[in-house]
């Protein structure tokens, strides 16, 4: 069995994920399609995982991709999770993890649209009409709040107790509920937020003012054996379990993908990890570089099992959770945190001694998230220990 090391790994996420030169360069969309798919949980994550892997790009550029080219799609994937990943994706996303997300959302809403006795014997007709009522109102408008179209669509104003044998729960409006399951469908997306690219109080649009025909369809099994390739691409080598986390599926759904491709097996410092046949050549470490990567950003994000970058510093970077926020990188590996105070001020710790020439170019990286924050104020949506103590 062939080994891999640590430092191999941390060549080939060097390389694969943009973060050192030459690699350091390229297009919004390019940047997404060699991460598969970025973080988007924390809006203003998108934007800095872009700003971290490409020098001359502004936050404009971001917006541009987003929605003037519309080359970029925010949706619903693995592990329920916001994402915004390349429009060429999107069928892919949508056949292996958004179809079963919708199915899972309406099959919850529509009990407790039952406990409440809506629909009149009918859930599942009435959700429908609502659906089809709602997306015919988004077409008309082009784009809307939910609280525009709940003024379009009556019935989306329809609030149901989830929980009414409890004294805590209150009645609560539909409109998210339909709003939500609409997007994991892939018959509505979240549009351009109201209140720069630091919010997320999105406008909703139709799917056709990304993908005219809407969402090609392609069988399942098919969407995830090269959602995994994809994976394996950028993140690889990697155990099975990483695969299983990563994508929120079973182990049987993860297998079944994986007999698909053809992989070989391979030692990753005493544990069985899978690797594509044809890439395992070995990836030529870059010069050492540095890296201050946002709050859920789909690097440290990318594996379940982090040791081999993350180190002993988790309790320091990790929310109770499992969110990571704020993280320094040097030469492949979590050696700090580093946070954005009232002031605007890009302040960072780090946790262990990485010598002068380190020192000298993490530096450079705050200086050049400060200049892309500019005015631009975010606090991560996940507060860890070491960003709560900087920004104190």
């Amino acid at each position: 069995m062939r080994s891999i090391d640590a430092a191999q790994r941390r060549a080939r996420l060097a390389v694969r994920h943009r973060l050192a030169m030459p690699e350091h360069t390229g297009q919004v969309a390019e940047i997404a399609r060699s991460m598969v798919a970025l973080h988007a949980t924390d809006p203003a994550t998108v934007y800095l995982s872009v700003a971290a892997r490409a020098d001359g790009l502004t936050p404009s550029d971001v917006e541009q991709a987003l929605y003037e080219d519309r080359s970029l799609l925010r949706m619903l994937a693995m592990r329920r999770t916001m994402f915004v990943v390349p429009v060429e994706s999107v069928p892919i996303l949508q056949a292996s993890c958004a179809d079963a997300l919708a199915h899972k959302q309406r099959r919850t809403y529509g009990k407790y649209l039952t406990q409440a006795g809506i629909g009149d014997g009918d859930t599942a007709g009435w959700w429908a009409e609502v659906e089809a009522e709602t997306h015919k109102a988004l077409l008309a408008r082009g784009a809307a709040t939910g609280a525009q179209l709940s003024k379009d669509v009556p019935r989306l104003r329809t609030q149901v107790n989830t929980a009414p044998d409890k004294a805590y729960s209150k009645p609560t409006n539909i409109t998210t509920w339909v709003l939500v399951t609409l997007g994991c469908e892939g018959r509505i997306v979240r549009g351009r937020p109201n209140g720069g690219w630091t919010s997320s109080q999105y406008t909703w649009a139709p799917i056709e003012s990304w993908l005219p025909d809407g969402v090609p369809a392609l069988p399942t099994a098919e969407a995830r054996a090269e959602l995994v390739r994809r994976w394996l691409r950028a993140f690889g080598p990697a155990p099975v379990s990483d695969v299983k986390w990563w994508t929120g599926w079973t182990l049987g759904e993860v297998r079944a993908a994986l007999g698909a491709l053809d992989l070989v097996e391979v030692d990753l410092d005493g544990v069985t990890g899978v690797l594509l046949a044809d890439d395992v050549e070995p990836v030529a470490a870059p010069e050492p570089w540095a890296a201050l990567l946002p709050a859920l950003d789909p690097t440290p994000m990318g594996w379940q099992a982090r040791e081999w970058y993350l180190g002993p510093h988790a309790p320091r970077v990790f929310d109770r959770n499992g969110n990571i926020g704020p993280t320094v990188w040097w030469d492949g590996r979590v050696v700090g945190g580093w946070a954005q105070r009232k002031d605007g001020e890009i302040v960072y710790r780090l946790l262990e001694d990485v010598g002068a020439d380190a020192e000298t170019l993490i530096a450079a990286q705050a200086q050049r998230v400060a200049d892309w924050f500019g005015e631009v104020r975010a606090i991560p949506r996940f507060r860890t220990p070491l960003e709560r103590e900087l920004t104190a």
